[in-house]
C-alpha cells in the first residue's frame, strides 16, 4: 500500500490547485479594469506580446568578424530543455525579432506577413514551432496574462450564456473614444517601449448581443457591462485551438476558404431562424481561433489563390470576411514559411504582385559555422540517446564538415581552399587573413547557405550507420562517410550528375582532413611522454641560448664544451616550417620570450608556447616511431615489447581523446597503414 501512496504523491496537489485557480480567474468588467490599471501590458496586441515573450528570456550581445550581433536565449528552447534549439543563424533571428519589434511599435510591419524563406531542413518550421510553444507558455505567466469575456444573463435567447467566439480583448466592448482615453491615462503609469492600442470592433456575434442589450437598457453601456459581462483569464493553446492556429495546404479540390474564416452551423439555423444570424455561425476557422495569438501557414505559397486573397486583407487591414457577415477585425501574427523553388514561382507570377508587396521575406539559410552544425547532430546522437554503442571521436564533426562544404562557394582568393574557408568562418585564424578578409569572403558569396545538403540527410545517414551490422560496438567517421556517399545516388533532390560529383569531391576533402586529424592524435599519443619532451626542450633551449649568445654548450656526458647542435635545432624547427633564412629570428624570439618571463618571476614551460610544443611533439614522435615499430601493427606478428608500447599508446588515445578500445585499435591500424605506405615509397 505504501508503494501506491508513493505513486499517488506524484499526482498534482495543492500547489497545482493554487496555480489552476490563478489561471482560471474570473471577475466583473470593473475588476478587469483594476487589473488593467495594475498592469497595462494585459491589453497588448499580438505582436507586442510575442516580442515581449522573446525578450523575457534575455539576450546577449557578441562580436563576430567585427560585427555586433545578438543571441536571443529564447531560440535555445528553454521551455523544452533545448529539444527545438536553433544553433547559429544569429543574423536571421535578429532580423525576425527586429521585424517583431517594428510591428510592436506600430511602424508598419504589423500589416505584413512574415515569410520565412530558405532551403528544406533549414529550421523554418522549428522557429515557428518555438514561437507557438513560447506564446502558449508565456500566457500562463503573470507577465504574459491576457483576458477575454463571456456574455451572461441573455434571458431572451435560447442560450443564456455565450463566450466570445473570437476570444477578444474585453476593452473592445468600450467605444473607441472611451477606449483611447483609458489607454492614454494608463500609458502615463507604465514604462513601455511602444504605445498601447486596442484597435478594431467586436466580432459579429458580440456586436449582435451588445446591440440588443443596449436597446434593452436604453443605451446604458455601464449597466450592460455590469450585468452581462464576465471577464476571464485566457490561456493560449494550439491543441485546444485557442489563440494558436496552423494551416496546411491540401489537395486543391478539397480546399475551402471556410477553413480559414468559419462556416454556418446548419443545426442552429432551426434555433435562430436565419443563416445570417451570427449566433448560427461557427467562428472556428483558423483565423478565428488564432485571434490574439499567432497563425502559422505551412508551405504558404502552395495555397490556392483564393486563400491568398484572404491573406491580403488579414495582413494589411487586419480583417477577415466570414460568409454572409461584414469584415471582422482580427489581431494576430501571421507567419508562413516556404522554400526556394516555391518563392521563385511567386516572383515570376505577375498576378501575385499584391501578395509579394504584403510580405516581409526573412532568409533562413543553412548553418555555415562548423561548431553550430555539430551541435545540431550532437542533440540527437549522444551518449544518452545512443545506448550500447560508441560513436568514435570526430564522427559527428566530419559529417558536419561535409554538410557545410556542400553549402560553400569556391573561394575567390587563390591562396585559400574550401576547408580553410570553412575554418575561417568557424573562427579559426589563418596567416594572412584578417576579420576584414572574412567579411569580404562573405560579401563575395551572398547566396551561401541557401543550397547544399540538409541536416536531415546527415541525420538519416548517421542513423543508417548506427544500425548496420558491421558497427555492432562502435561507428567511426569512415562508416558515416561511406553512407553519405552511397546515399547521393538515391537523393531525391539531387538529380544532376555534376552536382553529385562535386559533393563527392568535397567528401574526399573531408577524408583528407580526417586522416590529418587522426595522424596528429596518434603522433601526440606516441609522444605524450612529458618527461621526454621536457628533456628534449631543455636540450633545445640550451643550444639556442648558446647559439644566440655565441657560446659553447657543455656536453652533459663528456663534460666537454662543444659547438651548439645545429642539426638538433633544425630538426625541431623544420617540424613547424621555420625556413633556414628565419631560424635566427625564431631563436631570438624564443630567448626574448624566456627573458620576459624571467623578469616577471615566471619559469618557462614548453606548454605555454603552442608552436614550440607542437614542434617538440613531432620531433619526439619521429624519434620514437621506429622504436615503437608502429608499422608492425599491420603485420600479423608483433613482439611482446612492441605490443606493450602499442598498448600504452592505445590507453592514451582512450584516456585523452575519447576513443573506445575498438576505435582506438582501428585508428592505430589505419595510421600504421599510412606510415607503412610512406615507408614503402621511401624504400622505392
Amino acid at each position: 500500500m505504501s508503494e501506491v501512496a508513493d505513486l499517488f504523491d506524484l499526482v498534482p496537489g495543492a500547489q497545482e490547485v493554487e496555480q489552476f485557480e490563478e489561471l482560471s480567474w474570473e471577475g466583473s468588467f470593473e475588476e478587469y479594469l483594476e487589473k488593467v490599471r495594475e498592469n497595462p501590458r494585459v491589453v497588448r496586441n499580438a505582436f507586442q506580446r510575442l516580442y515581449d515573450m522573446i525578450l523575457s528570456y534575455g539576450f546577449e550581445e557578441f562580436t563576430e568578424h567585427k560585427e555586433k550581433l545578438i543571441r536571443y536565449h529564447f531560440f535555445s528552447d528553454p521551455m523544452g530543455n533545448g529539444k527545438d534549439a536553433i544553433f547559429g543563424l544569429s543574423k536571421s533571428l535578429m532580423r525576425l525579432v527586429g521585424n517583431l519589434k517594428s510591428a510592436a511599435a506600430g511602424y508598419g510591419t504589423e500589416r505584413r506577413i512574415l515569410l520565412l524563406h530558405g532551403p528544406v531542413g533549414s529550421s523554418k518550421s522549428t522557429i515557428v514551432r518555438l514561437m507557438k510553444k513560447g506564446i502558449e507558455a508565456y500566457s500562463k505567466t503573470p507577465e504574459g496574462a491576457l483576458y477575454t469575456f463571456r456574455w451572461v444573463g441573455l434571458t431572451d435567447a435560447p442560450d443564456p450564456e455565450m463566450p466570445c467566439p473570437m476570444i477578444e480583448e474585453p476593452l473592445r466592448l468600450v467605444p473607441p473614444e472611451a477606449r483611447h482615453r483609458i489607454l492614454e491615462r494608463l500609458e502615463g503609469t507604465a514604462e513601455l517601449p511602444y504605445r498601447l492600442s486596442v484597435e478594431g470592433d467586436l466580432c459579429p456575434a458580440c456586436r449582435f448581443n451588445l446591440r440588443r442589450l443596449l436597446a434593452r437598457y436604453r443605451g446604458d453601456l455601464k449597466k450592460v457591462l455590469r450585468e452581462h459581462i464576465r471577464v476571464r483569464r485566457l490561456i493560449l493553446s494550439e491543441k485546444d485551438r485557442v489563440g494558436v492556429g496552423t494551416f496546411q495546404p491540401k489537395d486543391e479540390k478539397n480546399q475551402d476558404s471556410t477553413e480559414l474564416t468559419g462556416d454556418i452551423n446548419y443545426r442552429k439555423i432551426a434555433v435562430y431562424g436565419s443563416d445570417s444570424d451570427p449566433r448560427a455561425f461557427n467562428f472556428d476557422g483558423e483565423f478565428n481561433i488564432a485571434n490574439r495569438g499567432i497563425i502559422e501557414f505551412i508551405e504558404i505559397l502552395k495555397l490556392d489563390v483564393a486563400f491568398l486573397y484572404d491573406l491580403l486583407g488579414a495582413s494589411q487591414e487586419h480583417t477577415i470576411k466570414p460568409k454572409k457577415f461584414a469584415q471582422t477585425d482580427i489581431d494576430e501574427v501571421i507567419i508562413g514559411h516556404t522554400n526556394g523553388p516555391e518563392y521563385q514561382k511567386l516572383k515570376n507570377n505577375e498576378l501575385m504582385e499584391a501578395f509579394r508587396d504584403r510580405t516581409v521575406k526573412i532568409d533562413i539559410p543553412y548553418n555555415l559555422e562548423l561548431d553550430d552544425e555539430i551541435k545540431i547532430y550532437q542533440k540527437d546522437f549522444n551518449s544518452e540517446t545512443i545506448q550500447g554503442k560508441h560513436v568514435a571521436p570526430h564522427t559527428i564533426e566530419m559529417a558536419a564538415m561535409w554538410a557545410i562544404l556542400t553549402r560553400l562557394e569556391e573561394p575567390k582568393p587563390q591562396n585559400l581552399n574550401l576547408v580553410q574557408k570553412l575554418k575561417l568562418y568557424n573562427g579559426k585564424t589563418l596567416p594572412g587573413f584578417t576579420e576584414d578578409n572574412i567579411k569580404e569572403l562573405k560579401a563575395d558569396s551572398p547566396g551561401e547557405g541557401m543550397q547544399g545538403i540538409s541536416p536531415r540527410y546527415i541525420q538519416d545517414k548517421i542513423s543508417n550507420a548506427l544500425v548496420r551490422e558491421e558497427s555492432q560496438d562502435c561507428i567511426n567517421p569512415f562508416m558515416v562517410m561511406n553512407e553519405l556517399e552511397a546515399g547521393l545516388d538515391h537523393h531525391s533532390l539531387i538529380t544532376s550528375e555534376e552536382l553529385k560529383n562535386t559533393y563527392r569531391e568535397r567528401l574526399a576533402l573531408v577524408r583528407e582532413e580526417y586522416e590529418d586529424v587522426i595522424k596528429n592524435e596518434v603522433q601526440r599519443a606516441i609522444s605524450a611522454d612529458e618527461e621526454a619532451i621536457s628533456r628534449l626542450c631543455a636540450n633545445y633551449i640550451d643550444n639556442v641560448k648558446a647559439y644566440t649568445q655565441k657560446e659553447k654548450v657543455k656536453n652533459r656526458y663528456t663534460g666537454q664544451f662543444e659547438e651548439p647542435d645545429e642539426r638538433l635545432m633544425r630538426s625541431i624547427e623544420e617540424k613547424i616550417d621555420i625556413p633556414e633564412t628565419r631560424k635566427d629570428d625564431f631563436r631570438r624570439e624564443i630567448m626574448n620570450y624566456i627573458g620576459a618571463l624571467a623578469i616577471e618571476g615566471k619559469t618557462f614551460d614548453f606548454r605555454t608556447n603552442e608552436r614550440l610544443q607542437r614542434a617538440l611533439e613531432l620531433k619526439l614522435f619521429e624519434d620514437q616511431k621506429d622504436s615503437i615499430k608502429l608499422t608492425s601493427i599491420v603485420s600479423s606478428v608483433v613482439d611482446r615489447e612492441t605490443q606493450e608500447k602499442i598498448d600504452v599508446v592505445k590507453s592514451r588515445l582512450i584516456r585523452n581523446y575519447g576513443y573506445c578500445d575498438v576505435c582506438a585499435s582501428d585508428i592505430l591500424n589505419f595510421v600504421a597503414s599510412i606510415f607503412a605506405r610512406g615507408d614503402a615509397r621511401d624504400e622505392g
